[in-house]
């Protein structure tokens, strides 16, 4: 059971062990060690990050690079990424070497007391530790080195990142816990790693100091600066917020974080609140690839139908935590609604932000590419005008690395006698009781299979999360309910579960407040969402003219996309006129709107694009008439 948690809700997660062996998700699993981690490794020395801890101990390693108080983090997200791939049989070339040095700068640098900033203790920064709670995001970096202690602890059974995060914490509590000094951090995450450090150690003091930061914020325990209150979700207490609001990564941490406190005390007023947040967003907030955040300016969540395609930010790092934040409310609910939303996300907002070749990433993830774009990803200037090889500001790499490595850890729970199945990949998977073999071509096709390759004697059962989108879904022996099919009976080695999810082509609207797609179609098969590139039409992707009935007669085949074997939709199209040269021409009860031509197009999985020249694109197509 290595690195499973049972939360007070009953729920094992992850399962005993689970290995992804093949599929997609394997794939990017292979591309992660392979490619994306040796580069990482080689862009975070390029960087400074490592001499940045090592001019702690010698001032002469010339001076501190980056512009932030948070590059410790892409080393911890890094560690924790590789604490995962150390321990398999192919882990990527330098890993180990990478971790032994980075935990020995750590080791060295960190101060009697605990604490461990090297933008802080650095000997030229004038700023002393804990002087700028808004901005310093020091508990932010807390939060980071636990989760990376936790995870070298549990794979690898290497306990000095522990000791160190350990000390960091005690710290923390120390300053900061019941009779200290009553403060939040700018940047909630440290909370969802205080509760996991309370899980591993089990010392009460870490999942006390997460349910005070949480209980905490918007109580005016904050300097607020350049951003209102909002930006830093402290313009309420958290159960009397009025809708995820403010920076879109702080908000879905702070959820998580509040998520499993809510796991390990039970309180149900933080659920409901929860619940009450997250149906709101899911509502009104979120994009159709589940991207998270519709400004630039604050990298913020907007109002209610503010989902601007061309200008969507959707930082990838929004997506990892809003993909953390539905696990927590999966496992607290049990409902598969939160997992539908989970796998929207992950095939689509967190899959984009890495190219094909996982050399190269995006920071912010519109749904609509004009043909004269200029501005790069992040807010750079030059270089790429798509994907880039890394950024100033880089903490989106690092999130994909470590998330990537952790695939399967979220592709299973239990609860009880039941297995729940709530995403689909080729994997092996045990509880130790009962053991499984999935197979399965998904996301591309809906045909699972699930062979028992060991089983008890008593009666088990199996629950299969039926996606929201799949109308007619079949299941052996079993009637679907609520999301899930539950298969019950006593397994014997040898038998077989086979579930089939129908994956026709879906033409989808959008509600009639959100103005930026009003008349528009997007397109989905399972899953994925699909776009169309330039490349992949004869006509101005402005130009074309989308109706129900032609995204109903797509036809799927198999192509390969910059070296990804991928499933396309082909469909044709009609073509507007040229519209007429005036901004805002004056309209008449009969506009013409009469299609000119019709053209071949292929659209392409959303999670692709931007893998070849880069040119316009749209998930988002004008509806003809």
């Amino acid at each position: 059971m290595s690195g499973a948690v049972r939360t007070s809700s009953g729920v094992v997660a992850p399962v005993g062990e689970v290995e992804l062996t093949g599929g997609l998700l394997g794939e990017w699993q292979r591309r992660n060690r392979e490619a994306t981690i040796p580069h990482s490794l080689g862009e975070l020395r390029k960087a400074g990050n490592l001499d940045n801890l090592r001019r702690l101990a010698d001032p002469s390693v010339g001076t501190y690079r980056g512009r932030y108080p948070f590059l410790d983090t892409d080393l911890y997200k890094t560690l924790e990424g590789l604490a995962y791939e150390i321990g398999r049989d192919d882990a990527p070339a330098g890993a180990r070497e990478f971790f032994d040095e980075v935990v020995g700068l750590l080791e060295q640098a960190q101060a009697e007391d605990g604490y461990l900033n090297s933008y802080f203790q650095d000997p030229d920064q004038p700023k002393q530790p804990w002087s700028d709670l808004g901005w310093g995001h020091e508990l932010y970096n807390l939060g980071h080195l636990i989760q990376a202690a936790v995870a070298a602890n549990r794979r690898l059974g290497d306990s000095r990142l522990l000791t160190i995060a350990i000390r960091f914490a005690d710290l923390v509590v120390r300053k900061f816990g019941k009779g200290g000094e009553e403060v939040v951090d700018g940047h909630p995450e440290v909370e969802m790693a205080l509760v996991e450090l309370y899980r591993e150690t089990g010392t009460e003091d870490y999942l006390t100091q997460a349910q005070l930061f949480v209980e905490r914020r918007g109580q005016g325990k904050l300097k607020h600066t350049i951003f209102p209150a909002e930006y830093f979700q402290d313009n309420a207490p958290f159960r009397e917020l009025p809708s995820v609001t403010g920076h879109a990564v702080r908000m879905a941490y702070l959820a998580a974080g509040a998520a499993d406190v809510h796991l390990e005390t039970g309180d149900p007023t933080l659920l409901e609140a929860l619940e009450r947040l997250w149906d709101d967003m899911v509502a009104t907030k979120l994009y159709f690839t589940g991207g998270l955040g519709s400004r630039h300016s604050d990298e913020a969540i907007g109002d209610r139908y503010e989902l601007p395609s061309e200008r969507a930010y959707a930082e990838t790092c929004a997506a990892i935590a809003t993909m953390q934040w539905a696990w927590r409310m999966f496992l607290a609910t049990g409902k598969a609604s939160y997992l539908d939303v989970y796998e929207t996300v992950l095939y689509n907002a967190y899959g984009v932000g890495l190219s094909a070749d996982g050399t190269a990433f995006f920071y912010d993830n519109p749904l609509q590419r004009r043909p004269d774009h200029e501005q790069r990803s992040g807010a750079e200037s030059g270089g790429e005008p798509l994907r880039r090889s890394w950024f100033g500001c880089p903490c989106c790499p690092p999130n994909i690395v470590r998330w990537m490595s952790e695939l399967q850890d979220h592709i299973a729970a239990q609860r009880s006698d039941t297995l729940y199945l709530g995403l689909y990949g080729d994997a092996r998977i045990s509880t130790g009781a009962l053991a499984v073999t999935v197979q399965t071509n998904y996301p591309w096709d809906g045909e699972v299979t699930i062979t028992i390759d060991k089983a008890p004697q008593e009666e088990q059962a199996i629950a299969l999360r039926i996606p929201s989108w799949c109308t007619d879904a079949e299941v052996d022996g079993a009637a679907v309910r609520d999301g899930w099919a539950v298969v019950r009976r006593r397994f014997v080695v040898g038998d077989v579960v086979r579930l089939t999810l129908p994956m026709a082509p879906r033409a989808h609207g959008s509600h009639p407040y959100l103005d930026a797609t009003r008349g528009a179609i997007a397109v989905a098969r399972g899953p994925l969402v699909y776009c169309v590139e330039q490349q992949d039409s004869a006509a101005a992707v402005d130009d074309l003219l989308l109706t129900p009935g032609a995204v109903g007669q797509a036809t799927a085949h198999e192509q390969a996309i910059a070296g990804v074997d991928a499933v396309v939709l082909e469909l044709t199209s009609a073509v507007a006129p040229s519209p007429a040269h005036e901004l805002y021409p004056v309209i008449t009860d009969h506009q013409d709107q009469t299609a000119i031509r019709e053209v071949p197009v292929t659209l392409v999985p959303y999670f692709l694009w931007g893998n070849r020249e880069a040119q316009a694109m749209r998930v988002w197509l004008r509806a003809a008439n």
